[in-house]
């Protein structure tokens, strides 16, 4: 596989001398599937500037494209050309949007069409090679070959800082395209806006209706030395009313421009070996916000500087865990994960803290950052509770962001997936409660409880919201009435016992049998006869026409039956006996990990792949991502740990296919970093963590409030990957299971390791 950052001689350990982000490989992509970026972005940062190799439109025919999906990052290895550098990306996600400003410069005649990739001298695109392509936190450079221009990129918080040198004294042009997005489609481009105010500095923004609504995202572009001339084209079809505006030229050197599709040339002549630098700062408020912005985050021109700066925040988000690993590759995968763990959700709000909200209004972020982009479907599994370790005051400021959009929203529900003062609506489930009580009851967030209770309660009571009203009446979702009924029912009752433990923790004891009620509604969809969740109708009765390992179509998002069936991670003793108890359940489970899936049962599925499924258990997923700890469950931890570890070499590697499914905005990350740490939150809203078998020889856990929590593992090796016994403080732990205040308040815990 190739590889994009040179390691220094391992050394046992990192001593803080050394640089963690030595060991990011940031171009560690999803196996087939590209759905991650390469590029530069600072920690969580709201521009994510990166290279797009191509798309394809999300119609066809008017119907969905499928072959779109594989353009979900806009950066795919195995393309051959790069289109131009945009500002907004997605990590790892299986849906898409964003791709704004894109930015590309040129040589030679002017073109404003990109052109193709079999035949890129007829645009703007450029061929390149990975062997001229180089990658690392917060810096990314590529030879452009058709222009003979080497590209570098680099990243304050909210500002994009590009750096392009030409080969010899010629005419250049950078191209600003307007038109270009991920997910597009004719119609996405409501309007566009641009004003040329000066020779070198331009602002204007963007509208766009995609995964998010009513987004607009406003920009302000300058460039280190001033164009000779500029100009603009609008690509705009079945334009009818024109207005007075055609008394003007607007082609070429005209200031005051706006359309649905445009694209934008700026021209100079360069010498050889001259370098021109462009800036674009990104903001949710206003065009002189984004000029605020950049000027306060870039007030000048040294490139160098600002990717030293980016690289020391993420120097310090890797620092927040040290750790001893047996090998090269796992130190990687490891700096990867955390990498990829601190890519999303963004800052939403300018750097005087104003942002627009669900409201279109402006509204001033007092005490807490904003933050956008919450794929909670994903990432309150394992991203929100690692958050909680690592990083607990941002995982405050994103819970306080998601009370703020329940205040701005006319529908009174909390976040499903927050887009860009949007929700999108995507996959099922209220995960915000998961996300809210957790925190809560960890005291990470320290608002109103109170109004948290009752945001989650709102948010689980709006009877119009995919079935949750007969959810309410029947005790769980009709399969006449949605197509994804069980999960549904599933992540409803799941989230509604996070509601029960926050409301016990609040006093609220009407509020908490109320919905520790509710959560026992998985058991209305677990068809006994069969063994298995299964699709119910209105009249009661269980649909026949059923298939236990096929994934499309069978009342499941993203997932079958034999998946899903172990998705009570609320109550997985009530699961044990109603599967019927300790040998039917490890039957299950062994069966789950060693049986086949045929490829037919998943064909029809786009977040499922082969190279993400082990058996049947589909770990390139989510829903699942408990299930090996559940061993524990009926007394078999040393097949929990063997299974762990199996995973952890299994889906996860170095290079650009190095993760078997979509990381979900750092959830398949997540997942890893805790495996590799010994232990896993089977249940977010509870204060345990499951034990598993760690893969760190050594980890220091730097914890916020100044503590150090230290993992150890005794004996390690190859072969060592069950647990014989474990010390916490130097005191036996039993039950395989840890608490959270016995890591915030610092320790260690000592795993012995044997070979069978």
């Amino acid at each position: 596989m190739h590889r994009f950052i040179c390691l220094l001689l391992l050394i046992p350990g990192i001593s803080h001398a050394q640089k963690l982000i030595r060991y990011v490989d940031p171009l560690i992509g999803t196996a087939k599937m590209g759905h991650t970026y390469p590029g530069a972005t600072v920690p969580f940062g709201a521009v994510q500037l990166s290279p797009d190799t191509d798309t394809v439109s999300y119609e066809l025919n008017g119907k969905y494209n499928p072959e779109v999906y594989t353009f979900c990052a806009g950066y795919r290895y195995q393309d051959p050309t790069i289109t131009g550098f945009s500002h907004t990306h997605f990590s790892g996600t299986g849906h898409s949007d964003l791709g704004d400003f894109l930015v590309m410069p040129t040589t030679g005649k002017l073109q404003l069409n990109p052109g193709t990739a079999a035949q890129p001298e007829t645009g703007f695109r450029s061929r390149f090679s990975h062997s001229r392509e180089h990658a690392e936190p917060n810096y990314y450079s590529v030879l452009l070959e058709d222009h003979g221009i080497k590209a570098e990129l680099t990243t304050s918080l909210r500002t994009g800082f590009h750096r392009y040198t030409f080969p010899k004294k010629e005419e250049a042009h950078i191209i600003l395209d307007l038109t270009s997005g991920i997910y597009n489609y004719e119609a996405k481009n409501v309007w566009t806006v641009v004003r040329v105010l000066n020779d070198s500095t331009l602002t204007g923004y963007r509208q766009t209706n995609g995964w998010a609504r009513t987004r607009t995202v406003y920009f302000s572009m300058t460039f280190s030395k001033p164009f000779k001339s500029y100009g603009s084209r609008n690509y705009e079809k079945g334009q009818v009313y024109r207005g007075f505006w055609r008394k003007f030229d607007q082609t070429t050197n005209f200031p005051d421009l706006a359309g649905r599709q445009l694209r934008m040339h700026f021209d100079f002549d360069v010498e050889a070996g001259e370098q021109v630098m462009v800036k674009l700062a990104l903001s949710p408020v206003s065009m002189s916000g984004a000029t605020a912005n950049r000027e306060t985050e870039i007030p000048h021109w040294d490139f160098d500087k600002t990717k030293a700066e980016g690289q020391q925040l993420w120097e310090e988000e890797l620092a927040k865990i040290r750790v001893k690993l047996p090998s090269e590759k796992d130190y990687v995968n490891f700096y990867t994960a955390m990498y990829h763990a601190a890519l999303m959700p963004t800052v939403y709000m300018d750097a005087d803290g104003k942002y627009r909200g669900l409201d279109y209004e402006v509204h001033q972020a007092k005490g807490f950052t904003n933050y956008t982009s919450f794929s909670l479907w994903d990432t309150f599994r394992a991203f929100h509770p690692y958050l909680n370790l690592v990083n607990p005051s941002r995982n405050a400021d994103m819970v306080q962001s998601m009370m703020e959009h329940y205040r701005q929203s006319t529908l009174k529900m909390l976040s499903v997936w927050s887009h860009y003062a949007n929700d999108n609506w995507c996959m099922s489930g209220y995960h915000s409660v998961s996300v809210i009580a957790d925190a809560i009851l960890k005291g990470v967030y320290k608002g109103n409880a109170d109004e948290a209770l009752e945001a989650c309660v709102a948010t689980a009571r709006q009877r119009r919201y995919e079935g949750i009203g007969e959810y309410m009446d029947k005790g769980y979702v009709s399969d006449e009435l949605n197509g994804t009924s069980v999960s549904n029912t599933l992540e409803y009752a799941y989230d509604d016992w996070c509601i029960a433990m926050l409301a016990r923790r609040l006093g609220k004891e009407e509020l908490y049998r109320e919905f520790l009620k509710r959560s026992e509604n998985w058991r209305n969809v677990y068809d006994t006869r069969i063994g298995f969740m299964r699709p119910r109708l209105k009249d009661g009765t269980f649909r026949q026409k059923f298939d236990v390992l096929d994934t499309h179509g069978q009342g499941f998002i993203e997932g079958n039956t034999w998946n899903y069936s172990l998705y009570v991670p609320h109550n997985p003793e009530g699961l044990k006996e109603v599967m019927g108890g300790e040998k039917r359940l490890i039957r299950y489970l062994d069966s789950l990990f060693t049986m086949h899936l045929p490829d037919e049962f998943f064909a029809h599925t786009e977040d499922i792949t082969r190279e993400g499924i082990i058996g049947n258990y589909v770990h390139g997923n989510e829903p699942a991502h408990h299930v090996a700890y559940l061993y524990n469950l009926v007394g078999q931890p040393r097949k929990a740990q063997e299974r762990i570890r199996m995973i952890l070499s299994h889906q996860y590697d170095n290079g650009s296919d190095g993760l078997r499914g979509n990381d979900d905005c750092g959830q398949m990350s997540a997942w890893y970093l805790f495996s590799s740490l010994g232990f896993y939150p089977v249940a977010p809203g509870s204060d345990e963590y499951w034990i598993g078998s760690p893969l760190v020889h050594e980890a220091v856990l730097n914890l916020e409030n100044g503590k150090t929590f230290t993992v150890e593992s005794i004996n390690p090796g190859p072969k060592n990957v069950y647990v014989q016994k474990i010390l916490l403080n130097g005191k036996l732990l039993n039950g395989y299971r840890l608490k959270h205040e016995d890591i915030v308040k610092g320790g260690k815990i000592q795993f012995f390791m044997v070979a069978r």
